[in-house]
């Protein structure tokens, strides 16, 4: 007779089986990112430099409502474990996802409204008038996404809680297939009968991009009411007004998400004014390595949202043994995910460097802050994965205080210390985030060990 396959085994398929499709997704997110940059650039100069500007508005905010919004996957996962003890779990399902909606709504507009104040700032900043104006016009075009960006969030994160990611996938892939075309559409202009649209330059990027985020959102809905795995949640088929009660639940748990996010986004955002001082061959090698290393950040990235899933489901079944074993194999997926991407920075860490600069010494440098990186990928790895594993069982907030303790308290200083006070240059400051990652694990894994007991002790007196 053939051996049934081990837990272990069939947890660590389960994980990759929700992994893959999800990392896939993260790569179209990028994609966008890419193909805007690239067709701004040819366009000029300014439109790329409006395009950047443009993007480091609009990106903070749609983390900070991402993040918030990501509390939906834990809170449907842990209803849709929990099936197997009350079937009445499963009508909580549209309930988190239309309160879910509501609030994506009202962090769309927010944020819509937020990104109107983004020329004020470039005034402020003595941003040259000429961008300014090619700044302006592509924040409002993107931000008319913003609230399909938010409700687009919402459902991902409800379909992904029920095991299914494809989906989405799909769909970022066909809008990034779509990219390139709009693109060229409003930065070149068109005609169509008696429509007629300007040339927009790289603003035009901003319009295309909020057009895509509204048509992938349209097919996103129509086929979670179509299709037959969703009918039961019947999400779309009943009107619920707002639920002050729930929409609170997912605030509390959510935010201390968006902040965490925050708190990361900006400590990589100011590295690069820290290494400033040291020249423009520095800041670019800084550059050159903080990009490699952000797109191979998807890869545990995408880990660590399935972990997610995983711990969620796992957490409304109230297994507890589940529950440990997710952990032990989330962390071993991650670690031999961070020696393949060590492996690959060790080899190609050269080769990287050309890619992005013609420069010999920015080539050098950069290689040499590659292997910092390098020596991260580890800690990094256990940090997010572990994190993930507290947001499945909806501890979020100690994560939040640690993340800021681990960046701020540690990592930023320590490496302005060891990259002005000792003088080591932008090799200090990237030791400094190596010794502030390693903070955050080690705390999280603390915390971490410290919620699996009092979750069995909890789930005992059931």
């Amino acid at each position: 007779m053939p051996q049934s396959k081990s837990p272990f085994k069939i947890e660590v398929r389960t994980l990759v089986t929700l992994m893959l499709p999800i990392l896939l997704t993260q790569v179209a997110q990028a994609g966008f990112g890419l193909i805007d940059t690239i067709m701004a650039g040819r366009v000029s100069a300014g439109d790329l430099a409006s395009v950047a500007l443009g993007v480091g508005f609009w990106l903070p905010i749609f983390l900070l409502i991402g993040g918030i919004l990501q509390a939906t996957t834990p809170l449907v996962a842990q209803a849709f474990g929990a099936r197997i003890f009350d079937s009445n779990s499963l009508h909580k399902i549209p309930q988190i996802t239309r309160q879910s909606l509501w609030l994506a709504l009202l962090l769309g507009l927010v944020g819509l409204i937020l990104l109107q104040l983004a020329p004020l700032m470039c005034h402020f900043l003595e941003v040259p008038l000429l961008l300014q104006a090619k700044t302006r016009l592509f924040i409002i075009g993107v931000s008319l996404g913003l609230p399909a960006v938010a409700f687009y969030t919402a459902l991902r994160c409800y379909t992904e809680a029920l095991g299914k990611p494809r989906p989405v996938t799909v769909i970022s892939l066909c809008g990034l297939a779509l990219a390139v075309p709009f693109n060229y559409l409003f930065i070149y202009g068109f005609h169509i009968g008696s429509l007629t649209v300007p040339a927009l330059g790289g603003a035009g990027c901003g319009f295309a991009t909020a057009i895509l985020q509204w048509l992938m959102l349209i097919t996103l809905v129509t086929y979670l009411s179509l299709a037959k795995h969703y009918r039961a949640f019947r999400v779309f088929e009943h009107f619920e007004g707002p639920d002050k009660t729930l929409i609170l639940r997912i605030v509390r748990l959510g935010f201390p998400i968006g902040i965490a996010i925050f708190f990361e986004v900006t400590l990589f955002s100011l590295a690069a004014l820290v290494v400033s001082p040291f020249g423009e061959t520095v800041i670019a090698a800084h550059q050159v390595a903080l990009s490699a290393t952000s797109q191979l950040f998807m890869i545990p990235l995408s880990l660590a949202i399935a972990v997610t899933i995983r711990m969620g489901q796992l957490y409304g079944q109230r297994d507890v043994g589940g529950m440990r074993r997710l952990r032990k194999v989330g962390l071993t997926l991650g670690t031999g995910l961070a020696i393949f991407t060590m492996i690959l920075i060790a080899i190609f860490r050269h080769d990287i460097a050309v890619l992005y600069s013609n420069d010999p010494h920015v080539q050098a440098l950069a290689a040499t802050l590659l292997l910092f990186a390098m020596a991260y990928q580890l800690v990094d790895s256990w940090q997010v994965t572990t994190a993930a594993c507290l947001r499945g069982m909806q501890d979020t907030k100690v994560t939040m205080w640690i993340t800021f303790f681990a960046y701020w308290v540690v990592a930023f200083p320590t490496g302005i210390f060891l990259s002005r006070g000792l003088k080591m240059g932008a090799q200090g400051f990237w030791f400094g985030l190596l010794i502030g990652l390693a903070v955050a694990a080690v705390l999280l894994l603390l915390r971490l060990r410290k919620r699996e007991k009092r979750v069995a002790n909890k789930f005992a007196h059931i």
